[in-house]
């Protein structure tokens, strides 16, 4: 008897229960978003090609969109044509084969600018740079010192997707030749991802004796391979 009952008030309990339209039904939960398979490029091609964003951190908004594009790669250096967005500006940068910019008109720096990558890298690694700035077309000449020291590995992600880095802190000290007592000073931090061959984040400080001048963050939003 009380089997019966309880099996009545259990039918009667779902018959005064409203049923379920298929718009009311609860929402699947969504899947998540896949992440982007980085594309490797540990070895330079002509043909590659990274674009940054470039974020001013003291105007507060982004400035520009550079694309830097591999025109050839020899044993010894790597020529790079570099355009910005929406403007008819572009030019030709060549570096070493550790990413040391050697040449960018009408600057060219001797033996290079201090601001590539030392392998093999690893936390803790440091390195030095001399050498001059020199601009052939008005005779300045900066003497030019810098130190760098890998400060760690770090996992970075941005709209180009995510990748395992090392940071890499750059200390840059400059000052022309004809007048020594201007200074100024660079402090540049790196994540350089070694699967494809780059940065992927990087932020650029400077002070002009001791006063800043600039703070901009460049961002990997695209990179690839010609197919």
């Amino acid at each position: 008897m009380y089997r019966r009952v309880m099996i009545g008030f259990v039918c009667l309990l779902a018959g005064s229960l409203p049923m379920l339209a298929a718009d009311d039904a609860p929402p699947a939960a969504s899947a998540p978003t896949a992440a982007k398979p980085v594309i490797a490029m540990e070895e330079p091609m002509q043909g590659d090609f990274w674009t940054y964003e470039m974020r001013d951190e003291i105007a507060g908004k982004v400035k520009e969109v550079r694309t830097n594009l591999v025109t050839g790669v020899t044993a010894t250096e790597i020529s790079v044509r570099f355009e910005i967005k929406d403007t008819s500006t572009e030019g030709q940068n060549i570096y070493d084969r550790s990413w040391n910019l050697k040449d960018s008109a009408p600057w060219k720096y001797q033996p290079h600018n201090g601001g590539g990558i030392q392998s093999p890298l690893k936390v803790g690694a440091s390195w030095k740079a001399a050498g001059d700035d020199v601009n052939p077309t008005n005779g300045n000449i900066w003497k030019r010192t810098s130190q760098s020291k890998v400060l760690g590995q770090e996992t970075v992600t941005t709209r180009a997707g995510t990748f395992e880095t090392f940071k890499i802190e750059t200390k840059i000290n400059r000052h022309p030749t004809n007048d020594p007592t201007r200074k100024m000073e660079i402090v540049q931090q790196t994540w350089y991802a070694p699967s494809i061959d780059h940065w992927v984040k990087r932020t650029f400080v400077s002070r002009a004796n001791n006063h800043l001048r600039t703070n901009n963050t460049f961002e990997l939003v695209e990179y690839g391979r010609k197919q």
